[in-house]
């Protein structure tokens, strides 16, 4: 392998040579007028500006305390602290809503329809409503399975029943969807949308706050008037005190400093690393990621309406397989931000 590489650097520096003495004016050439043959850099790439999608907000780059912010309770020992920077990253606001989902849901019956087939959309990709009456025995989901997607009075609740595959080809059509358009406006394309990673969910949950337990930062779920801050099960049989039995309409609870809304409680939120009880001490410090294509399970944060309030928790973490859709599982998307990440560029 080593003397393939040393032949083909050869070759390849024979071929530079072999250019650069055909040139009558030293290497290929002399300045072009324009740049007064001086080194400028190649023209025509300015204009990139970095600006805040729609829906989203700005999470700052950062260093901070990642794993358990109280008691492990359930004597886990799967999220011991560790110390890691995650860059500047954006975030949606909330969760993915129902009547969002559906923008993405007629864009692909549309296009892709003929190509997919319509069998294979509405079985993939389209919310398995029915997880309302699966997920509980016995229990009176059918209002719910009939209403929870379909009619506006949940247009702005967050959508379920979406699995692991489905909310990462959200995340494909929405960023080929925003740079259709920047393209035919002759602007440079943005990054991907993408699901989040686990530290960077964490971070930004944490909002600023190091070592929290829940992202408006005290140990407790209620506010000094006595009003619960998410939207989770205060206890045995008790759904109703935070006002509402499901789920809410996002942004029902105070966002965390960071702008963010129902990091805790509402739904869970799919997060793009495979599960590893083990993962904390195997991943870089510096943004990460355990990926792991053979791992059926992938994480899971930030509690739902039908968790007590340990789910609810900045650190816990938990899991689900990626081929599981749920009543109380949905998601939200990040992009990397370009450039610089000191936390003042915005």
């Amino acid at each position: 392998m080593n003397r393939m590489l040393s032949l083909r650097k050869a070759i390849l520096f024979s071929m530079f040579i072999a250019a650069a003495t055909l040139q009558s004016c030293g290497l290929f050439g002399g300045g072009s007028g324009e740049d007064y043959g001086e080194l400028v850099g190649a023209q025509g790439r300015e204009g990139w500006v970095m600006t805040v999608p729609y829906g989203m907000v700005v999470v700052p780059a950062g260093t901070f305390h990642m794993g358990q912010a109280d008691q492990d309770i359930a004597a886990t020992q799967i999220n011991y602290n560790k110390q890691i920077t995650v860059g500047s990253f954006f975030m949606d606001d909330t969760e993915i809503t129902n009547n969002e989902y559906r923008q993405f849901m007629e864009a692909v019956m549309e296009d892709s329809a003929s190509t997919l087939g319509e069998d294979f959309i509405m079985a993939e990709l389209y919310p398995d409503t029915t997880v309302w009456q699966r997920d509980f025995s016995h229990h009176m989901g059918d209002p719910l399975v009939e209403y929870y997607y379909m009619h506006p009075a949940f247009d702005d609740y967050p959508v379920v029943g979406v699995d692991w595959e489905a909310a990462k080809v959200f995340c494909k059509w929405r960023t080929d969807y925003l740079n259709a358009y920047r393209t035919s406006q002759g602007d440079f394309v943005m990054p991907a949308f993408r699901l989040p990673s686990e530290a960077e969910w964490e971070y930004a949950a944490r909002g600023g706050r190091d070592m929290a337990t829940y992202p408006w930062g005290n140990p407790y779920v209620r506010n000094a008037k006595g009003c619960m801050l998410a939207n989770f099960k205060p206890g045995r049989g008790n759904y109703y005190d935070d006002g509402f039995a499901y789920t809410a309409p996002v942004e029902s609870y105070f966002a965390n400093d960071f702008g963010l809304y129902d990091m805790s409680g509402n739904v869970s939120e799919w997060c793009e690393d495979a599960y590893n009880p083990a993962s904390v001490p195997l991943v870089w410090d510096l943004n990460p990621t355990y990926f792991d294509e053979n791992e059926p399970r992938k994480v899971i944060r930030g509690g739902s309406w039908k968790d007590i309030s340990h789910f609810l928790e900045t650190g816990t973490r938990n899991f689900e397989y990626k081929d599981s859709a749920r009543s109380y599982i949905g998601f939200r998307c990040a992009m990397t931000h370009l450039g610089r990440s000191s936390g003042n560029e915005f």
